[in-house]
């Protein structure tokens, strides 16, 4: 933590809708230690926490993905349909692994066994407010993919379920467009065989050989 001063002059909310935007007039210390000017920034409050999970099967060494429509990049005129590890907000009263737990069943169908947590972050800290926390899932992953996802919340998820080593490709061929996959999967490919080994101690009582 900073021990550096800043005021928040004033906020006015702009927007209240599914999200809210929230004007902010703001001053803070410089570097040089002098205050500088006053100024404005809006900020999309967004979410204020989401989880991500990663879902692994150790035994069958393959990983679960979803599949959903995306709005964002289609007002960027990109291809809307988006495979990524299962994401999701925190509800009030549940903690971020509760969280976690929930939308891989909610989402993918999935048990989550064990779970690892991997980052924490802010996704884009320059204009919204959304915080990830990241985790890696022991599951028993299905044999083949399906649909999932809850209808009140206009939820249309197709399940993947890929190789750990073609997910791997898939994140060094540049086929996932979202940061928490990507980074989801960064350190997966850098934890793969001693997450796989100690999973599988869990799995089915004895080591990986």
């Amino acid at each position: 933590m900073t021990d550096k001063k800043y005021q928040v002059l004033q906020r006015e909310t702009l927007f209240q809708g599914y999200f809210r935007v929230d004007r902010y007039h703001v001053q803070h210390e410089r570097f040089d230690g002098t205050m500088g000017a006053p100024y404005t920034r809006e900020v999309f409050d967004r979410c204020r926490h989401v989880a991500g999970i990663l879902l692994y099967d150790p035994i069958e060494d393959m990983i679960v993905l979803v599949e959903q429509f995306r709005t964002g990049t289609l007002a960027l005129g990109e291809d809307p349909w988006m495979t990524e590890v299962v994401l999701g907000m925190v509800d009030v009263g549940e903690t971020i692994e509760q969280a976690a737990r929930r939308e891989a069943k909610e989402e993918a169908g999935c048990d989550v066994l064990e779970i690892q947590k991997i980052f924490s972050f802010f996704d884009s800290p320059g204009g919204t407010t959304e915080h990830i926390t990241l985790f890696a899932g022991r599951i028993h992953a299905p044999k083949h993919g399906a649909t999932g996802g809850l209808a009140h919340e206009n939820e249309d998820i197709r399940v993947h379920v890929v190789p750990a080593t073609a997910a791997i490709r898939m994140l060094f061929n540049n086929q996932f467009r979202d940061s928490q996959t990507i980074i989801a999967m960064q350190w997966f490919a850098m934890h793969r065989t001693e997450l796989r080994s100690r999973w599988m101690v869990s799995d089915v009582g004895a080591p990986l050989v």
